[in-house]
Formats: C-alpha cells, sequence, structure tokens
C-alpha cells in the first residue's frame, strides 16, 4: 500500500520572486523604448545598441534564474548586478552630454531589478551592499553628485534595504508556523495513539497486574512485570512514539512539514541540547515513578549525561539499602539559571552518621556517584535522610556551567 503524506507548504517570498520576474521584463522594454524614442541625442548610438541588445539577451535567458531562491545564486547575483553597472558606467560613451544633462542611463530601472533580487535572496543587508555599489556607480557616472542622482539612488536604497527586512520577517514567520503546525500534528498524533492504547494494552496490562497481586506466586512476579510495562508504555505514549521534523526541500517553495521518523544520533553525541526527561524515562517502572515539566529540559549531553547517571546511582543506593519493594519518586524542576532533580524513596532512611561511617571504610558510592558528578558539573548534592521517614537525594545543575562536564 502506496504511503500517503500530507505536507503543508508555506512561502510568502514566492510571489515576490514572481514579482521580480515581471519586473526584469518590464524595465527591459521601458529601457528600450527610452532609447528608441530619444536616440538622436546619443553621439555613440552604436555602444547603445549593442549593451541594450546584450542586456535583453540576458534578461529573457536568466529569467529561470530568478523564479525562486534555489535558482538565484550567488553567482549569478554577482553577474546581474555586474551588468547593471555596466550600463550606467557606459552611459557617459553613448551620450557625451549625459553627465551635464540629467537623464537616465542606458539600463535605466532595470538596474533595480538587480538590487531586489539581492534583498530577496539574502535579505537588507545584502540588499544595502548592492544598492551602495549601484549609487557609487551612477555618481561616477554622473560626475558629480546631483539632486536628481541623490533623490534615485537614495530611493532604490531606501525601497531594497525595506524589501530585504520584509523578506527576513516573513522567512522568521514561516518558521514559527511551521513549528506550530509541527507541533499541532505530534499532539494530534499523540492523542489518536494513547486512546488506542489506553482502550487495548494499558488496560490488559493493569488487569494483569491487579490478578498476579492478588494471586500471589509466581503470578505475583508476571503481575510485577507487567506494571514495569505499562509504566513504560506509558511514558512512551507521553513523548511520542517519532520526532515530527521540519523538512525545507527548496526555499522558494517555502517551508515544508511533514511527519517522518528521523535517524537521530544517541544521546550526549555531539554539541546539540538534548531532552532531560527522554534520558530519565526508561528509569521509570512500577516502583519508580517520574514526574516531569511539560516542555523540555534541555541541557547539553555532558551535563544531561552525568545527571542522569547521578540519578541512576540514587536509584541503585534506593534498591541496595532500602529494598526491592521501597518505592522511588523521581521530580524534575526545570528553572531559568538551574535544572534540579530529587529522587525520594519510602525507606527506613539512613542512620546518622552512616555516611560518614561508609566513605571511612572507603565505600565511596554517595560520594563519587553522586556527588562527584555533580561537583564536575558546577553543580552540588544534597542528601537528607531520617530514620523511618526515606531518603531525598537534591541533585542541582546551574545552567551558566552544564556545558563543563566531562
Amino acid at each position: 500500500m502506496a504511503k500517503r503524506e500530507r505536507v503543508v507548504r508555506m512561502s510568502v517570498e514566492q510571489p515576490l520572486w514572481r514579482a521580480l520576474t515581471g519586473y526584469r521584463v518590464l524595465t527591459m522594454m521601458y529601457a528600450v523604448l527610452i532609447f528608441a524614442f530619444g536616440r538622436e541625442r546619443y553621439e555613440r548610438p552604436w555602444i547603445a545598441v549593442a549593451y541594450l541588445a546584450v542586456m535583453c539577451v540576458w534578461t529573457l535567458a536568466t529569467l529561470p534564474r530568478v523564479a525562486n531562491a534555489a535558482s538565484c545564486t550567488k553567482r549569478f547575483l554577482g553577474a546581474d548586478l555586474t551588468v547593471a553597472l555596466a550600463g550606467i558606467l557606459l552611459t557617459p560613451l553613448a551620450d557625451v552630454h549625459a553627465q551635464s544633462v540629467d537623464g537616465p542611463t542606458l539600463p535605466s530601472i532595470w538596474t533595480a531589478g538587480s538590487v531586489l533580487a539581492y534583498a530577496i535572496k539574502g535579505g537588507w543587508r545584502w540588499a544595502g551592499v548592492a544598492s551602495s555599489l549601484v549609487a557609487v556607480a551612477n555618481i561616477v557616472e554622473r560626475g558629480h553628485p546631483s539632486r536628481d542622482t541623490f533623490h534615485n539612488v537614495l530611493l532604490v536604497w531606501v525601497a531594497s534595504i525595506a524589501i530585504g527586512y520584509v523578506v527576513e520577517v516573513a522567512r522568521a514567520s514561516e518558521r514559527t508556523l511551521a513549528r506550530a503546525l509541527e507541533i499541532e500534528a505530534a499532539t494530534r498524533e499523540r492523542e489518536r495513539l494513547a486512546r488506542d492504547i489506553h482502550d487495548s494494552v494499558l488496560q490488559v496490562l493493569a488487569m494483569v497486574q491487579r490478578r498476579g497481586t492478588a494471586l500471589g506466586g509466581e503470578a505475583a512476579e508476571l503481575g510485577r512485570m507487567a506494571g514495569e510495562q505499562e509504566v513504560a508504555l506509558r511514558t512512551l505514549v507521553a513523548g511520542g512514539l517519532a520526532r515530527p521534523s521540519l523538512v525545507s526541500e527548496d526555499e522558494s517553495e517555502g517551508a515544508v512539514v511533514r511527519v517522518v521518523e528521523v535517524d537521530e544520533p544517541p544521546f550526549g553525541a555531539g554539541d546539540t541540547p538534548v531532552d532531560l526527561r527522554l534520558l530519565l524515562a526508561p528509569r521509570a517502572g512500577s516502583r519508580v515513578t517520574l514526574s516531569e515539566p511539560g516542555a523540555p529540559v534541555m541541557l547539553p549531553p555532558p551535563a544531561a549525561r552525568e545527571l542522569t547517571a547521578a540519578v541512576g546511582a540514587a536509584l541503585d543506593n534506593v534498591r541496595v539499602h532500602a529494598g526491592e519493594a521501597a518505592q522511588a519518586w523521581i521530580l524534575v524542576e526545570d528553572w531559568p539559571d538551574e535544572v534540579i532533580v530529587t529522587v525520594r524513596d519510602d525507606g527506613p532512611g539512613i542512620p546518622e552518621g552512616r555516611l560518614a561511617q561508609a566513605e571511612g571504610e572507603g565505600r565511596m558510592g554517595v560520594a563519587l556517584s553522586i556527588r562527584g558528578r555533580l561537583r564536575d558539573l558546577g553543580g552540588s548534592a544534597e542528601l537528607i535522610s531520617v530514620p523511618g521517614q526515606g531518603t531525598e537525594v537534591e541533585l542541582k545543575v546551574p545552567r551558566g556551567k552544564a556545558g563543563q562536564g566531562r
């Protein structure tokens, strides 16, 4: 069965490319008409004819180049601006009196099309550079900065920069909208998946857990395993099966949003921040409850890796010292300046002075596995235990130093 894919395309700059294509053709015709109606004033009309012929051939041959952002390369932009600047500088050779009489250059307003291409392609900075080069060429062509030259140059400069800025804002809006659609698509898929699983698999696992616990013996062990799988499956549903991906195949077509499965590098690889919640999710089980924020808790890979290992060490201590039947809770708090993970259990607690005694005997589990890891990250680990009331380990990692771990 063929796989169907729902694709949403958004592009507010594509109409600008279509408008630029029409503008280049119309201004090419305008430049030819200006020469045709005023050819008697040209002392060397053959120069004007030769240039306008090159300009017309160039304009028509490069129309596909200004059809979209992908086709409009840097090399083309440089060549196109060179054609425009050459026309401006050739004007005094074709019209000897061009410097003393304010009149149109050979390319006339066709030059603005080259500058606008820079604006649409690269934003207001590119537009500022291109329009400045055109301004210099016009001043050189006139020999002195006249009032009309100044007004024309200022108009091109302001218009191109304004359009470039609008294009940058439009692209940012496209990315924001694409992200919103991406989140909406992922949320809908999770809700559908959660309904289906809740109505079938999760109910069966919950029933097996209850009946196994009631029967005891080997059935109790089966019930415990079913409970762990239920928790793991709920975590999987809450996090989603696959991360939706925003794909931009062609800048001219705008943003492309589709839900695809992405082959991601293992957690901790590279410098891309990772979601601490996904690293801690496997720690949850029938006797370990994970409470986390609704939004991703992003940390650099070294910090996320070490913090997860510290949580694992704390849970190992719960199993060893509080017993297999002890319940544990993991609480993740995401603050602007730090991330706090608290591990609490309902075991018998640690007698006063027991930690110091263990360190003196050479058993450095808490000191090295927990406090040592957090110290390397610039954080801290605080252990609070009251005999008969369980143990609580609070792990803090400051965001400013989170990337300095091993």
